[in-house]
């Protein structure tokens, strides 16, 4: 049987990258896909399209993560078309790296808006559901760099630390209720982003993991399985690092 059987899926910045490859999981194991992006650009529809391969029911939403009354509003469609959401994954986010001596207030607030409050607003959406059914998987990508902290990326750093405490909290909240919340931590994780990096500075990233490559989204994705399947059925309120050691 496959593990999301039956299971219905919310994924938010799922067009590419590391949302790409868990809503590409989720739907080769059987769940119905919602997913969210801001705009219907070519990405999008090629990710909806490829997703269908699968024989699973799949639905895009364009939608604004960032913004409350946004959030509230697609998760109520998606309840409509599909009855139900079981899994919430907050992927959706930016970067605006740069050195705090030189970052605008707009750099911080933009990050921090879509990174951390989105998850805020996701999470806030999806409670009545969820506690309606007396279950549910929120899962939400944060990063290594929200643990170790990395220089030119005060803003992202920050946001991702936030959302540690905000995954532990809502765990400590609804873990009475079935619902479980859990985050995971990638490290040097090979997407469009880093493939834009010079040779040299993936060497350098690459020789300070103890397995000596890059993660792949598809390492991610695997993770995210677990922690949406009933494997991970008594995990809640954890940090997994999907980084090839680089925090050990």
């Amino acid at each position: 049987m496959r593990l999301l059987e039956g299971k219905t899926a919310l994924i938010t910045g799922a067009s590419r990258g590391i949302g790409k490859a868990i809503a590409k999981r989720f739907a080769a194991e059987g769940a119905s896909i919602a997913i969210t992006n801001i705009a219907e650009d070519e990405a999008f529809l090629n990710t909806i399209h490829e997703l269908k391969a699968h024989n699973v029911t799949v639905k895009g939403y364009i939608s604004n993560a960032a913004d409350f009354e946004d959030s509230q509003k697609v998760v109520n469609e998606i309840v409509k078309d599909f009855g139900k959401i079981d899994i919430l994954v907050n992927n959706a986010g930016i970067t605006r790296d740069t050195l705090l001596m030189r970052m605008t207030e707009d750099q911080w607030d933009s990050v921090l808006t879509v990174n951390l409050k989105s998850v805020f607003n996701l999470t806030k959406a999806v409670l009545q559901p969820m506690l309606k059914q007396k279950n549910g998987s929120i899962i939400n990508m944060s990063s290594v760099v929200g643990v170790s902290g990395n220089a030119g990326q005060s803003n992202y750093s920050a946001s991702k630390a936030g959302i540690l405490g905000f995954t532990k909290s809502v765990a400590k909240e609804l873990g009475s209720r079935n619902i479980r919340c859990n985050s995971i931590a990638p490290g040097f994780i090979l997407t469009e982003m880093t493939d834009n990096l010079p040779p040299d500075i993936k060497s350098d990233w690459i020789n300070k993991i103890p397995l000596k490559r890059g993660g792949t989204p598809e390492d991610v994705a695997n993770t995210a399985l677990y922690l949406a399947s009933d494997l991970s059925s008594y995990v809640t309120g954890q940090t997994i690092h999907v980084c090839g050691g680089m925090l050990t």
